[in-house]
Formats: structure tokens, sequence, C-alpha cells
């Protein structure tokens, strides 16, 4: 069973290849090039260092954000594109989910959770009852009422704050607190497509597959662009 798997959630996105749920290849978008034009050579490179080629994919994997709107376009029309003409199946897994999954976790609650930019996080809350399950929905907001949220939630069971990106909340008065009592910040691994991959074999097992012409992006946010455009069309003349 060969696996090939895309996140293109931001710039800090990779692929993968895995046979039988091993991690046989990865690449990380590391120089800054548009998916446009960094998506397909990578992929190339990979299915070249795992010794295999397209056309022996069984399943492919895709993160669907949240994020960039530009990079989860590009990544979800490329896979559908590679489903439709080799007619294989897709599984579309959240990237906080893949981000909860990265590690081994002890803990009651996970909290997931990345920059979104304009002092923001993409977060969400997962509790770990044998499974790992999300409580509520993604949201984008601030670190201060993401710990907030997650306080609220979790209480006072211990929580792992699974991130990209600590420096957004371990200066917070309300999560140094937690820390002190049990609570760990936990600092995952940029190169997410080996676990979206993972979560993807998982969900196809079980028969989970995507539909590609309902499969779309979790922005969570509005791009800037139509943010824009509404505020534009509300303006009177």
């Amino acid at each position: 069973m060969i696996t090939l798997t895309i996140d293109t959630s931001e710039a800090r996105g990779s692929v993968a290849v895995l046979k039988d749920g091993a991690v046989v290849a990865t690449k990380a978008h590391e120089d800054g090039t548009d998916y446009s034009i960094w998506l397909l050579p990578a992929v190339g490179e990979v299915l070249i260092e795992a010794g295999t080629k397209m056309e022996c994919v069984d399943l492919y994997g895709v993160a669907t954000g949240p994020g960039s709107f530009t990079g989860l376009r590009v990544g979800l029309t490329t896979v559908k594109a590679w489903s439709e003409v080799y007619g294989k199946p897709i599984v579309g897994v959240s990237r906080l989910e893949a981000l909860a999954r990265s590690r081994e976790l002890q803990s009651a609650y996970v909290a997931s959770c990345y920059d979104a930019q304009r002092g923001q996080l993409f977060g969400a809350i997962y509790a770990l009852s044998g499974i790992v399950g999300r409580v509520g929905e993604e949201f984008v907001v601030s670190p201060e009422e993401f710990v907030q949220l997650v306080e609220g939630e979790a209480g006072s069971e211990p929580v792992t704050w699974a991130t990209l990106d600590p420096a957004l909340l371990e200066n917070l008065e309300s999560l140094q607190r937690r820390i002190s009592v049990g609570d760990r910040v936990l600092v995952c691994s940029t190169e997410l497509a080996s676990t979206v991959g993972v979560l993807a074999l998982e969900r196809a097992a079980k028969g989970q597959l995507s539909d590609p012409l309902a499969l779309d992006a979790n922005y969570v946010r509005r791009s800037d662009a139509e943010i824009f455009w509404k505020e534009s069309s509300a303006v009177v003349p």
C-alpha cells in the first residue's frame, strides 16, 4: 500500500510517501517558493527516493487546513486532479489533528495550534479517551483567547499544548500558571505530511474516504481578498 501525502496549508509545508504505513520519503518546503512551482518537483523527488512512481500510488492524503488560501487551493486542486487521472482515492485530514497526533501524548487533552498571522492562532482542542477526538470546532483566535477556551473545556485536567509556534504562547501568564500545575508545551515538527499519511491510512481502512467533488479546504478565516471585497461592497457611494 503506497500513500502519497501533501501539506500546503502554509509556508511550512511538506510532502511524504508511505509504504504499508511506514514513512519512506519526505521533503519539506523550506525555500519560500510558491507551491504552484515547488509542489510537483518535490513530489517527483520523494517518489524517486521511495523507489516508486505516481502510477503505483494507492491513496492520496491531503491536509485540508486551516491555513493559507492560495497554498490550500494549490494542494487540493492538485490532489483532485491526480485522483481523477489515476482513479485513486483521497482522504482529507485536518492539519490541526495531524499536529495533535504528531507525538505520543499522555495528557487528558491536547491543545493544537500554530500561527495564523495578524496576532492570532489557528487552534483546536482534542480529548484523549482511547482515541483522539476533537472537542468543538476549529477556530482562529488570539493566543490569550485560545488559553481561555482550552481552560474552559479542560478545567484542571492536564493539557499538552502541541504547537509549531511556542513563542506565541510561552509568555502568557495564564499558560505559565497552567504549566506550573502540570501542563506542558510540546514543540512539534513542521513536517506534518507523514502524520497526515498515517491518519489518511487509518481512515481509508475504515472506508472513510473523501468525495473528491465535495472535498474542500477549511480556511476558518476568510481570505484577504474576500474580506476586501465584502468591505468594499458594503460602502455606499
